[in-house]
């Protein structure tokens, strides 16, 4: 095999500022040394890592991070710096450094997702007032190249919508609740112990951490400003091994869905952002996405349907995609030229859940008794819901000192999601049906 030849040392140099160094900036630091010519070679100039924040100077973080590099004045680091990679997540400090340094004239890789769904425009805005870049591939969907796609190879292009997985932490719980039959407890445990999920999990199974990917990607695709606070989150709590069982029984999997759309109806061209648990068919190929993998849909006027698929999380993975930014920054501060800007001239609203259309799935315990299905079809089409299937679920059951119960599940056509939320409410309130266990959307039919 034959050797890249040395890179001369004439090259410039770009003084490289890294904010955290946990499981990703660790490895960031690790691939900048193993592979310092490769990059030099690729950009045209040498990265110099003039300094490493951390929080805690005291502790070993391994061969690639000298303690000669740490500090913990992260203000007068990015201070010196021509590039700022920033992986220490979170909303503050890093937002305050991160206009600290495009204020100096740093260009900026983050793969902060919370961040940018949170403060997004601000950041933007400072990167064009200073003129520097901002890059952020690898906080959506790990190594998977799925914003450069979104804001430049479909640049030319009119997305209708993304749908996708996102999180591994919660595919990899629904994954094993489907394999194992588990509930939602012990499958989370199992994940706590492999590491898939942080000892604190609620980013992940409240939806949070996909709702912040939904935000971002939706801002990119539909040219328009989508706050976290615009995008509806359901997480996975709720989800219990009966849903994964009835699921199974019509050929579905259960998987937390990010889904980004245009919406066009009398209030004319708008967007939706949601993030919820849904059922989806066997057949479609999100169902087979396994363990902590992701899986992004696109679907675009003239590209069609596009698949991404990868590992969407993990120090190495998530490592490479920050690389990657490094490199298409670092070239343009070394030839001149400024990357992608924000693109928002569309400024479309966001539709609220309740004008959407779904179609869902609805558990029920209800009266075993005549009548009782025709009551319930009866709410429904009341609320011009179409009932697409009904079938009694587990069987027929009576204490001791009360009546006989059914748990049926219906699963309806696409309807209005504020008439099902009308029936609902009308289910609750009669002796008719004695709970509502569950409810959930289906989805990519």
């Amino acid at each position: 095999m034959t050797e890249n030849p040395p890179v001369g040392t004439d090259l410039p140099v770009l003084r490289v500022a890294v904010l955290g160094a946990g499981t990703v900036g660790t490895e960031v630091l690790r691939l900048i040394a193993e592979q310092g010519e490769d990059l030099a070679h690729r950009i045209g100039a040498r990265l110099e890592v003039i300094g490493v924040a951390v929080r805690d100077l005291t502790r070993d973080r391994g061969e690639f991070v000298p303690a000669g590099l740490l500090t913990e004045d992260a203000g007068a680091l990015v201070d010196d710096a021509d590039l700022v990679i920033e992986v220490m997540g979170g909303i503050e400090p890093a937002r305050t450094l991160l206009l600290r340094a495009m204020e100096g004239g740093a260009s900026v890789v983050t793969a902060n997702k919370a961040l940018l769904a949170q403060e997004g425009a601000e950041l933007y805005e400072a990167a064009d007032r200073h003129d520097v870049d901002l890059y952020f591939e690898a906080a959506v969907a790990g190594a998977i190249p799925l914003v450069r796609p979104v804001r430049e190879s479909l640049a030319g292009d009119r997305i209708q919508r993304v749908l996708g997985i996102v999180n591994g932490t919660t595919n990899y719980i629904l994954d094993a609740m489907t394999r194992s039959g588990a509930d939602f407890g012990d499958a989370l445990a199992s994940a706590q112990e492999l590491g898939y999920a942080e000892a604190d999990p609620t980013a992940d199974v409240q939806g949070h951490d996909a709702a912040a990917k939904a935000s971002i990607l939706a801002s990119l695709a539909f040219h328009s400003r989508v706050r976290l606070a615009d995008v509806y989150c359901e997480g996975i709590t709720e989800v219990s091994a009966q849903d994964i069982a009835a699921a199974a029984r019509m050929g579905r999997t259960i998987k937390l869905l990010s889904i980004v759309e245009r919406v066009e109806d009398e209030s004319g061209e708008r967007i939706s952002a949601r993030v919820y648990p849904a059922l989806i068919a066997d057949s479609h190929p999100l169902a087979s996405v396994s363990e902590a993998y992701n899986a992004v849909f696109i679907e675009a006027d003239a590209a069609g349907s596009l698949m991404f698929y990868g590992q969407g999380a993990g120090g190495a993975p998530t490592a490479s995609a920050v690389l990657g930014d490094v490199v298409s920054a670092a070239r343009l501060r070394v030839r001149g030229g400024m990357g992608p800007r924000e693109s928002r001239y569309a400024a479309l609203e966001v539709a609220p859940l309740e004008e959407l259309r779904s179609a869902f799935y609805v558990s029920l315990t209800v009266e075993d008794r005549p009548g009782v299905l025709a009551e319930i079809a009866g709410t429904l089409s009341g609320r011009g819901i179409s009932i697409s299937t009904i079938h009694q679920e587990l069987g027929r059951d009576r204490s001791a000192d009360g009546p006989a119960t059914a748990h049926i599940g219906i699963s309806t056509h696409r309807a209005l999601e504020s008439a099902m939320t009308a029936a609902l409410d009308e289910f609750s309130s009669t002796v008719t049906v004695l709970s509502i266990d569950s409810v959930l959307r289906i989805e990519g039919d």
